[in-house]
This record gives C-alpha cells, sequence and structure tokens, in this order.
C-alpha cells in the first residue's frame, strides 16, 4: 500500500507548488479572496483520498492483469471527458445532473470552482463525492489486502 501512496505523495508535492503560482497569478490578475479559500485543503484531501483508492485498486489489479497497465491511460483520458474538468457541469439538462453526480470527481472539481472564485457551493455533488470517495478508497483497501497474498506467486 506504500507505493500507491508515495506516488500519490509526489504528485501533492507538484500540487502544492502548483498552488503558489495560482495564488500569485490570482493576486496579480485581481481575483479576490474569500472565505471559500479554507474549503481548499478539505478538497485536496478528498482527492487524495480518492487518488490513493483507485491507486490502490489499480496496483492490485496490474499484479494480477497485466493488461490494465494499456487499459489505464485510455480510462483516465475517457475519465477527463467524464468528469466537468474543461467545462461546467452547469451546462449539462438539470435531469442529468444527478446521474453526472455519480462521478465522484465532478463534486470534488465543481468545489474547487466554487472555492477559487467565492461562487456557491453544490452540496449534494459534493456529498455524494465524498460518499463515494470513502467507499472506493474501503474497497480499494479491502480488495489489495485479499489480493496482496497472491502478489508473490503471480509476480
Amino acid at each position: 500500500m506504500i507505493i500507491p501512496l508515495a506516488s500519490v505523495a509526489s504528485g501533492l508535492l507538484d500540487f502544492a507548488i502548483s498552488f503558489v503560482v495560482l495564488l500569485l497569478l490570482m493576486i496579480y490578475y485581481g481575483v479576490g479572496f474569500t472565505v471559500n479559500l479554507l474549503m481548499v485543503p478539505v478538497l485536496v484531501v478528498l482527492t487524495s483520498l480518492l487518488a490513493v483508492g483507485i491507486g490502490m485498486w489499480m496496483s492490485a489489479l496490474n499484479v494480477k492483469y497485466r493488461d490494465i497497465r494499456y487499459a489505464l491511460p485510455f480510462l483516465i483520458q475517457l475519465g477527463l471527458f467524464a468528469t466537468p474538468i474543461i467545462y461546467p457541469s452547469s451546462i449539462a439538462p438539470e435531469k442529468w445532473r444527478p446521474l453526472l453526480a455519480l462521478n465522484p470527481l465532478t463534486g470534488q472539481i465543481e468545489a474547487y470552482r466554487a472555492a477559487f472564485f467565492g461562487k456557491e457551493f453544490d452540496w449534494f455533488s459534493l456529498g455524494v463525492s465524498v460518499v463515494i470517495t470513502f467507499g472506493v478508497l474501503i474497497y480499494a483497501a479491502l480488495a489489495f489486502k485479499r489480493m496482496e497474498r497472491s502478489f508473490a506467486d503471480l509476480v
């Protein structure tokens, strides 16, 4: 379990440097700071927990099924378009938004937008994201522990 954790930790270092640059750019362009920025550490922890959960699950599957490493970049790219990263979730029709909220990154990305731009949080979407993130984390830890016994035999 340390290897997926180390991978996420190295990403957090990169994120910290980028975050400082973002704050400097926000000051330069006159984007006002709001109290919503206090939510950013919580969102970083939530995103990190989701990354650890998916990383543990994928690393366990990669040991058992070697072709996972070839499918993973495709799945990541598919996830990029399925997550409102390059578009806001507000452009989705109202009836499809609960379905879009089932993607755990949807609530987190929208919460980051709300935190940085002083908008109102979508608590429903963020709540769904928290529940799914902890579900993925618990499932991945249990699956990793169960598969861990056979890692030496498979490697």
